[in-house]
């Protein structure tokens, strides 16, 4: 009894032995990657940039269909991971500069132009999901809520408009077919300035491809 005891352990190691050790790809990837879908995981510390993606422009109309507002042709952002766990779950990055240039107005009765877009109360939280929709969260940080000023240019001077988030946070999405994260519409409200400035401001722009600028550029994929 106690030899075939000793004869199923061996037995049992044996088998062992010859068990096909797991790749390593056999690991859930990290929410975040880099070169592909599965790939390397972004680093926490690394810094992801993206411009307004090819051929659009970044508004913010008075209405969701449109109406009066700004258009912008130029706009880029800095964000520098905090965490990236392993999927399924959520990446949180922080947003230190986002920037918007080649500003005009449309349909905006008295004013000549734009000379500034700026966003103020940086830095912002940006949560990624790898859930359905692949959807993304831009919040407040400590220094205030997510505002946005407008200095416009009339023939009586320059007129100061201010916007603030109304909810308080933006939601976007994201896509492995660009590496783009894209807002459509997101609403702010006018929060200081005369009646120059338009009432309401509902936020559309689509940035791709988002890149890992410590990683060489390489772009970013959601697991």
């Amino acid at each position: 009894m106690r030899n075939r005891l000793f004869a199923g352990a061996a037995l049992a190691a044996a088998a062992l032995t010859v068990l096909p050790a797991l790749p390593a790809s056999a690991a859930s990837p990290a929410v975040l990657t880099v070169g592909s879908a599965g790939g390397s995981a972004v680093a926490v510390g690394d810094v992801l940039t993206a411009s307004l993606s090819s051929g659009t422009i970044a508004t913010m109309y008075s209405t969701a269909a449109g109406g009066t507002g700004v258009k912008c042709s130029s706009s880029a952002f800095s964000a520098t991971v905090v965490s990236n766990p392993t999927a399924p779950g959520t990446a949180v990055e922080t947003l230190t500069s986002q920037t918007f240039g080649n500003c005009s107005t449309v349909n905006v009765p008295g004013v000549l132009g734009v000379n500034s877009l700026t966003v103020n109360n940086l830095s912002y939280t940006n949560s990624v999901s790898d859930s359905a929709g692949n959807p993304a969260t831009l919040s407040p940080g400590t220094a205030g809520p997510i505002q946005t000023t407008v200095v416009l240019r009339t023939l009586l001077g320059t007129v100061t408009c201010k916007y603030q988030a109304s909810p308080g946070s933006l939601s976007g999405t994201t896509s492995n077919t660009t590496q783009s994260i894209s807002f459509t519409n997101q609403t702010f409200t006018l929060t200081s300035g005369p009646g120059t400035c338009f009432a309401n401001g509902y936020f559309t722009a689509a940035y791709s491809p988002v890149t890992d600028s410590t990683q060489g550029g390489a772009k970013v994929f959601v697991n």
